[in-house]
């Protein structure tokens, strides 16, 4: 298995991805998260001339965020700075879109939007439709190299229902999803597989990331340490979020976390001003827990939500996500708690 991490992109994420580089790990994720992290293009053009040998991945842009040239140009930027090292991650996306009030991207608007990034950077010339009429565009200069289309650039897509999983064995892209425990990880790598068999993609095309957040507990470390709270209590407040505006199934939790989301509602609905709740609601999403979270996030929580435990706790699991075919898994380093990547480097030493 490969390991990389995932930033909720500081402007200085270049010192992380530096320090990962020469521990070992294979690559490094970006948020694309207006409103909440830093420019992701910024940060991951700093990144590239800081490296010389991790790999660099949207994870993930939102097709909203900015038109199809646009990315495109960004990331053939990229590929110019740090050459066959960029990944092209994609979603419909959910932080990103809901910290403006607004609903995931339509998958169709999403494919659409692969079609004309992916086929710019393969040197096509293409029908784009904008503002009402259908234009052609094309790199017009590639050559000059100012950017670099001639290396690849693989795609991944954040695909989480059979629609969107459907999509992506179609488009024979690698496919991105998002840890929250061994059985929702079962569960998705076997509908992915099952979208993989209907396309008949060839096992090369078989290319499953996952990514996470988690602490790596040291003996004797409550699961609700202000260390794994700071560090994997983020992912677990997710949880909240999603049982507002994710539609997050309760019925299988246990009774002390029904009983915390139910609290927590009622704590959402005292957000103003209430005609945008959301702007309260994904303060420091993926980032930190907020004072107003902090009371409904348990030790127990964490370690069912996260990937939190000690290192041979973290070890089994990992071998576990392996065997079920993830062949990439992806940490999450909060900001402020860098020094986590020498933990999770000794875990991977482990498996």
């Amino acid at each position: 298995m490969r390991y990389g991490i995932v930033l909720p992109t500081p402007a200085d994420a270049w010192k992380t991805v530096a320090r990962a580089e020469a521990l070992g790990f294979a690559s490094a994720w970006f948020f694309d998260t207006q409103l909440v992290s830093a420019d992701i293009f910024v940060a991951m053009g700093a990144a590239a001339i800081k490296t010389s040998r991790i790999r660099l991945g949207t994870g993930v842009l939102i097709p909203s965020n900015r038109i199809a040239p646009v990315a495109a140009n960004a990331l053939a930027t990229l590929n110019q700075l740090a050459p066959g090292r960029i990944d092209f991650g994609v979603g419909t996306g959910f932080t990103g879109r809901l910290t403006m009030g607004l609903g995931a991207v339509k998958l169709a608007d999403m494919a659409e939007y692969v079609r004309i990034v992916h086929g710019l950077l393969h040197g096509e010339t293409l029908s784009w439709s904008f503002e009402g009429k259908e234009r052609k565009i094309r790199f017009l200069n590639p050559e000059r190299g100012l950017i670099n289309t001639a290396d690849p650039i693989p795609l991944h897509v954040s695909a989480f229902g059979p629609r969107a999983r459907a999509l992506t064995a179609e488009l024979g892209a690698g496919w991105l999803n998002i840890y929250r425990d061994v059985h929702d990880a079962t569960k998705a790598i076997r509908g992915m597989a099952g979208a993989w068999d209907a396309a008949g993609a060839a096992a090369e095309r078989r290319q499953a990331t996952i990514f996470a957040l988690g602490c790596v507990l040291a003996p004797g470390e409550a699961a609700d340490s202000e260390r794994a709270m700071a560090q994997a209590g983020p992912m677990a407040a997710v949880t909240l979020h999603r049982s507002i505006e994710g539609g997050i199934a309760v019925d299988h939790l246990p009774e002390e976390m029904r009983r915390s989301i139910t609290a927590f509602r009622q704590v959402y609905q005292s957000y103003q001003p209430a005609d945008a709740r959301y702007l309260s609601l994904h303060r420091g999403h993926l980032l930190f827990v907020r004072d107003d979270e902090r009371r409904y996030i348990s030790g127990e929580m964490i370690r069912t939500r996260t990937l939190t435990g000690t290192a041979e706790e973290i070890r089994e699991v990992v071998r576990e996500l392996e065997h079920l075919g993830y062949q990439e898994l992806a940490i999450e380093i909060v900001p402020g708690h860098e020094a986590a990547l020498e933990d999770w480097a000794r875990v991977f030493d482990l498996v």
